[in-house]
């Protein structure tokens, strides 16, 4: 997990916004002081000290200004003006005036000035850039005036511990958290106690860094210094909380923070003189962050819930649609996705999330033309941005070279796996091409240990998988490499997402695998066609059907179904429990073959899953699933009895592109009137995305 960083809101286009409103309203003022005829050049200079100290700086300003109408060489107004302008961001003005001050300003004042001009271009460079393709301009430029001030020699020792620390804020708004936590960590002895905005800058940056636990700390830190409410053009400090007690391992924490915030915040804020209420930005971003976090944690339908309901509310909000969007992907519907993500695009073309996520629908419909290209604008819109460079990462994984092994070893007493039997196969994929295109070379190895003596059957071969959209389909060729059967098989399938909802699969083989291995002693083969259809109209609900035809070289014709629903029945932070009914069955033509081939058999059974996170760490992640399944086996010719399946298994992944899988399994299940059993060790490996 990582911290998202989105476009910024209305809220960090403000400042600029406000200064404007600010110098109107001065503008105004003064002009309707100066037509109210003789005042005191003392008392109108007590006012503007005064409403200084209140805070009032436009009614200063404008008190001010009136003054320099009827005195313009007042030299202590001028000077007032020059600091009245620099705190209200005007500094560029307050610059020019100030170098024409007579006598000029003292050394400590210049420094100030300047000093207030980096941090008021500090401020500024977090609202929406000039240049969507250039939005680090401002940021760098802030940073390379506060990196000039710090190595000025002549800065007063005040001054330079200051813009020290205004350096560390704009490293961090310049999307360079590396700069920012070396900085931090080679001068907080020196620097320490920090101020409460210095440390939310510093969580940023810890959070860009991957140190979360520090993270925490200077959250903490700096909201029990200053609760708020805070400045409109400053995020909310308890959403970055948020995340970082969520990248820390603490969901509990995470989730009571976000929720607490989007209860306290009202919907609407009124101003004074505005008759209508005007929605509250930062209630909007609350609601958005307590549903992105449950996204994150595996409760995409809890997310999508909040979202649609917001996002009705206000269709035109492409925050909402963007985010909206990336849920349902979550959720397993990419083209319901691609829609709304391209909506937001419409919305917000600075939006740099929405062409992340369009990158991320395409690559789950096997759609790869547009996606380099999505990412290149991506880039040049936040180079900087970790969720673009997270996205690009990925992608390179998938397009290039997939490594997957997998292995079984079972032991039991069936006369179809004999004592001890295995299986393992091997595929390595080359990396895309033309978007379409992927070569394979594969290898299978299968034994067992049958009452008759060992068996074996090996494969080597090569195949082609190709690739439209919302298609995935192979051929591939596999010579035998055993002495059993002999048979080269041929091998072709696809897979055909027609919708968000309806999945249509077919493999078909001239010498399947899936024939019995104990056919395979007695040199018999089979030609195998199997099918299947599904409906999934989330990831809460799935219902298949499968079909499948076997035509043994032996004269036997098979013909078997399954039907299964799964339904979600619980869902928790990082934790799923599912239900469902599994019923299928087989006819042979034929009977006393040797190998299992009732004249008629049936099954049922009742199935449940239960899947879980045992730790993560970002991309580090370590689950857990347990899979049961109890239910009855009819035979023709025999009588009814119990069958039951339990398997247990983890899997780990150490980083991204690389994951590692193990179960253990338990099967059994009467054949013939004999109760068989079964034990199974299963390893995995994949290697790419």
């Amino acid at each position: 997990m990582a911290l998202i960083h989105t476009t910024p809101t209305r809220a960090a286009r403000a400042p600029r916004a406000r200064l404007c409103l600010a110098l109107a309203l001065a503008l105004q003022g003064h002009l309707a002081l100066a037509t109210e005829g003789p005042a005191d050049r003392d008392a109108l200079m007590a006012q503007v000290r005064a409403e200084r100290q209140q805070g009032h700086r436009v009614d200063a300003l404008a008190t001010c200004q009136a003054i320099l109408d009827r005195w313009p060489d007042d030299r202590e107004a001028q000077a007032m003006n020059v600091a009245l302008l620099t705190e209200l961001g005007a500094t560029t003005r307050a610059r020019e005036l100030a170098a024409g001050l007579q006598p000029p300003q003292s050394a400590a004042d210049r420094f100030r000035l300047e000093a207030d001009a980096v941090g008021h271009a500090i401020r500024w460079a977090n609202g929406e850039p000039a240049d969507a393709r250039k939005p680090y301009e401002e940021a760098d430029r802030a940073v390379a005036d506060a990196e000039a001030l710090v190595n000025d020699a002549s800065l007063p020792a005040d001054l330079r511990r200051r813009e020290r620390l205004d350096l560390l804020v704009a490293l961090d708004q310049a999307g360079r958290s590396a700069e920012a936590v070396k900085r931090y960590d080679a001068t907080k002895k020196a620097d320490a106690p920090f101020p409460p905005y210095v440390e939310r800058a510093m969580a940023d940056a810890m959070l860009g860094q991957r140190r979360p636990d520090e993270a925490v700390a200077l959250y903490e830190d700096a909201i029990a210094k200053d609760p708020g409410p805070y400045d409109p053009s400053e995020p909310e400090p308890r959403i970055g909380l948020m995340y970082a007690y969520l990248e820390s391992g603490q969901t509990t924490k995470a989730m009571q923070t976000i929720d607490a915030l989007a209860a306290k915040e009202p919907p609407w804020i009124r101003l004074r003189g505005v008759r209508l209420p005007l929605d509250n930005p930062r209630k909007v971003d609350a609601d958005v962050a307590a549903a992105t976090l449950r996204e994150y944690v595996d409760m995409p339908a809890d997310a999508y819930a909040r979202l649609v309901a917001m996002s009705r509310e206000a269709p035109a909000n492409a925050q909402l649609r963007s985010e909206l969007g990336m849920v349902e992907l979550a959720r397993g519907w990419p083209r319901r996705a691609e829609q709304d993500i391209a909506i937001a695009g419409t919305l917000d073309e600075r939006n740099t999330g929405v062409y992340v996520g369009l990158t991320e629908a395409a690559r789950a419909l096997h759609d790869y033309g547009e996606v380099d290209d999505d990412l290149a604008t991506a880039r040049a819109m936040g180079d900087r941005n970790g969720r673009v460079a997270r996205s690009q990462q990925s992608w390179d994984r998938e397009r290039g070279w997939q490594f997957d092994l997998s292995a079984e070893r079972g032991k039991g007493s069936s006369p179809d796996f004999g004592d001890r039997d295995g299986d393992t196969q091997a595929s390595v994929a080359s990396p895309l091409i033309d978007d379409h295109w992927r070569v394979l070379a594969l290898a299978r190895y299968s034994m067992a240990d049958l009452p008759e003596g060992e068996v074996r059957r090996s494969r080597v071969g090569l195949g082609v998988r190709g690739y439209a959209r919302g298609i995935e389909a192979y051929v591939q060729v596999l010579p035998s490499a055993d002495r059993y059967v002999g048979k080269t098989a041929i091998e072709a399938g696809a897979n055909w997402s027609m919708n968000d909802y309806w999945t249509l699969s077919a493999d078909f083989s001239t010498a399947g695998d899936e024939a019995p291995l104990r056919g395979q002693y007695y040199g018999i083969s089979a030609k195998t066609l199997d099918t299947a259809v599904s409906w999934r109209p989330s990831e809460l609900f799935q219902a298949k059907l499968g079909l499948s035809r076997d035509n043994f070289s032996d004269g036997n014709k098979r013909t078997g179904w399954l039907a299964s629903v799964l339904q979600r029945l619980h869902t928790a932070p990082n934790l799923t429990l599912d239900g469902g009914i599994e019923v299928g069955g087989s006819m042979n033509t034929l009977t006393e073959r040797p190998y299992f081939n009732p004249r008629r058999d049936l099954s049922y059974a009742l199935t449940g899953r239960l899947q879980n996170v045992l730790g993560q760490f970002y991309e580090r992640t370590w689950t857990q699933r347990i899979d049961v399944a109890v239910g009855q086996y009819d035979e023709q010719g025999f009588a009814t009895d119990w069958m039951a399946t339990v398997r247990y298994g983890q899997v780990f992944t150490p980083h991204a592109g690389f994951r590692l899988g193990w179960g253990i399994g338990w099967h059994n299940q009467p054949y013939d009137g004999r109760r068989e059993h079964r034990v199974v060790l299963d390893l995995t490996l994949h290697w790419g995305e």
